[in-house]
Order: C-alpha cells, then sequence, then structure tokens
C-alpha cells in the first residue's frame, strides 16, 4: 500500500500527560533543574509540544533513570524516537512499557505501528489485536490494523478493519480515505471513489482524500478529473508530494511528458526520497527520447530501492533502446531474480536475446512469459519463428 496515501494515525503527537505538578509547572517557569521524575517527565512534554525533540527524549531519559519503572515516560520517549525515524530504539522503548504494564493498550498501539513502519507486519497485527482485546471499541486500532493489512497486501483484511471502525465512529475521516485505498488497489474504483466523496463530505479540506480521488480517477482513464483533483489538494497542502506524483501521473498518461517531469521535479523537491518518483520521471523521459536522463532517474530509483524490479525493467528497456543488449540482458535478469513472476521481464529479456541472435535463449524466455499469462506481440512470434527456423 502507498505510505503516502494511506492516513495513519499514529503520526499524530499524542503524548501521555501528568497532572498535578505544580512543582513542575515552577520549576519550569522560573528555569530551576527539575528534581523529580515527574518534572522531568512534564517538561519532556513541555519541549516534545515546541519540536525540539533531542531535548525531550534527554528529560524522559532522566525521568526514567529516576523512575525505572515509569512506563509513559518510556512511551513518549517512543514516540519521539518514531518521530525522528529511529523506529529500532521505538520498539525497545514501548516494549519495556508493555513489559511494565503488559494491557497498557497504548504502548502496543504505537508498537504495532513501528513494527508496520519496519515491514514487520504479522507483528504489527499481533500488536494492533491486542489493542482491541483490551478495548473492542477502539476505532482508531482498526484502522491502523487495517493499514498494517494493507502494507501486506491483504485489502480484504484492510476492508473489514475499516469498516468496522466506521460502525464505532461513522465520522472517521481517514477510515473511509484509507478504505477507499485499499477498494483502488483491489481495482474497484468507484466504490473507491464513494469513499473519497464521504471523507471530503466531512473534511472539506482533506488533501490527502483529494488527491488519492485522483488517482482513482487516473486509474480510470479520467484524467482531467484527476488533474483537477490533485490541483484542489495541492491548493489546501502546497507541499503534499503525493500530490504532485499523482498529478504527473495524470498528465503522462496525458501524453503531456514535460508536465508530468515538471510534477515528479517538484515531488523530489519536498521528497528527494521517493524513489517511485524518479522511476516514473524516468519513464517520462524515456518516452521522450532522453536516454541519458532515464537511466540517471532508474540509477537513482534502485539506489533508494535496490529491490525495485520494475527499476531495472525499465532501465534495460532504455539500454536496449540505446543497442547495449548485454547491460539489458543483465538488468532484465536482475529484475527476474527479484521478482520471478515478472512476465514482462522475461518477455523483455527474450525480444534482447532475439535481437542478439540467440534463438534458444529467446525461446525459453517467451514460452515462460507465456506460462505467466502475458499475451505476446504475434509480429514478434512470427519474426521470431523465422529467424530461428521453428515453430513455437
Amino acid at each position: 500500500m502507498n505510505y503516502d496515501a494511506c492516513d495513519k494515525s499514529f503520526q499524530k503527537l499524542n503524548l501521555s500527560q501528568k497532572k498535578g505538578i505544580v512543582m513542575g509547572f515552577f520549576a519550569n517557569l522560573f528555569g530551576s533543574k527539575p528534581k523529580s521524575a515527574d518534572e522531568y517527565f512534564n517538561r519532556g512534554n513541555d519541549y516534545a509540544q515546541k519540536g525540539k525533540y533531542d531535548q525531550a527524549i534527554s528529560d524522559y531519559t532522566k525521568a526514567l533513570e529516576i523512575n525505572p519503572r515509569d512506563a509513559e515516560a518510556y512511551v513518549n520517549r517512543g514516540v519521539l524516537y518514531g518521530y525522528k525515524g529511529e523506529f529500532a530504539q521505538a520498539i525497545f522503548d514501548y516494549t519495556k512499557a508493555i513489559e511494565i504494564n503488559p494491557r497498557y493498550a497504548e504502548a502496543h498501539n504505537y508498537r504495532g505501528f513501528a513494527y508496520a513502519k519496519n515491514g514487520e507486519y504479522a507483528r504489527a497485527i499481533s500488536d494492533l489485536t491486542k489493542v482491541l482485546e483490551i478495548n473492542p471499541r477502539d476505532a482508531e486500532a482498526y484502522v491502523n490494523r487495517g493499514a498494517a493489512y494493507g502494507d501486506k497486501g491483504e485489502y480484504d483484511m484492510a476492508i473489514s478493519d475499516y469498516t468496522k471502525a466506521l460502525e464505532i465512529n461513522s465520522s472517521l475521516t481517514q477510515a473511509y480515505n484509507n478504505r477507499g485505498l485499499a477498494y483502488s488497489n483491489k481495482g474497484e474504483y468507484d466504490q473507491a471513489i464513494s469513499d473519497y466523496n464521504k471523507a471530503l463530505e466531512i473534511n472539506p479540506r482533506y488533501a490527502v482524500a483529494y488527491s488519492n480521488r485522483g488517482l482513482a480517477y487516473d486509474y480510470k482513464g479520467e484524467y482531467d478529473l484527476a488533474v483537477s483533483d490533485n490541483n484542489k489538494a495541492l491548493e489546501i497542502n502546497p507541499r503534499l508530494a503525493q500530490a504532485y506524483y499523482n498529478r504527473g501521473l495524470a498528465y503522462y498518461h496525458k501524453g503531456e511528458c514535460d508536465q508530468a517531469i515538471s510534477d515528479y521535479t517538484k515531488a523530489l523537491e519536498i521528497k528527494p526520497s521517493y524513489a517511485r518518483v524518479y522511476l516514473n520521471r524516468g519513464a517520462a523521459y524515456q518516452k521522450k527520447g532522453e536516454y541519458n536522463q532515464a537511466i540517471s532517474d532508474f540509477n537513482k530509483a534502485i539506489e533508494i530501492n535496490p529491490r525495485d524490479a520494475g527499476a531495472y525493467n525499465n532501465r534495460a528497456g532504455v539500454f536496449s533502446s540505446k543497442g547495449k543488449y548485454d547491460l539489458a540482458i543483465a538488468d532484465y535478469t536482475k529484475a527476474i531474480e527479484i521478482n520471478p513472476s515478472l512476465a514482462e521481464a522475461y518477455y523483455n529479456r527474450g525480444n534482447a536475446h532475439y535481437t542478439k541472435g540467440e534463438y534458444d535463449k529467446a525461446w525459453q524466455d517467451v514460452h515462460k512469459a507465456q506460462s505467466l499469462g502475458l499475451q505476446l506481440d504475434p509480429e514478434f512470434l512470427k519474426d521470431l519463428c523465422e529467424a530461428s527456423g521453428r515453430e513455437e
């Protein structure tokens, strides 16, 4: 599931609070050094709310040195490690909190998010299921577990969880948004659009829902509506990289490659590690015949995500266009190693072998592509038959 498109409630800064610590208030007011664990804890919260995460972490650590059984301090410190992208450390802190209080639902909730960010979806789902055992009416936990199922590609399970969340809270916009994304990933675009509409009825300023609806329109071939929705998303949030990316896709599908490249470039200015944007900008350069630029973008996509079979497949296509068939074959082979079910890569590699006069290897790849359900170009098959002197 596209992480940017999926609204995940863990991201909100929602720190545990301790009330009635009057001494802590005056210590902060007059700048004196905190003396108790609670004073360090509360000052840590103050720092966190101001975005001073390192200072907040330091104060939570001092609170824990004084009181190592403070589960809330572990959770709050874990939240901030998560904000900093240090998910292993966050998981450690949430685990310590759970050891102190095994029924600390919030700790299970946050640890589930951290596991999901680490790609440990089974553990994420286990934690979020524990939250629901503790509180079966926790709509947020259903949303979060649904996001984990979506990340695993289990879209029906995700839809079920989002639906349960909405039964508990029918105004939960993120549940409509995320369920729409799951429907979209299943190819049920009208149902997806219906859910995005409901989210936008509740919150007309929901930029991510506009962008996601635009993507659903793009999948349906309604490119002008796709551009319009992403325009609206960017009016609301000009820093939404996803909206530039999705609008770029629509422009690309309209054949407006320069506009697409411009939008992809803006997305990368906001989010330089956005691998799929490099992949698609490379495709736009490839379509324009600007092969060196295309290769550069595919290289960057592979640098960010060395397991991206599509990037190797696309770069191989450019090498073929440049007549560098050995490099192309090497890239197609790498794509197949990563994704042995990528029929297109077998077909393309077969085509490269055919161009080199390696007809037996070409036939092997063609037959494999056919076995994976790919419809082959009859003209290519005819040429291969004639060149190799054999039938299929």
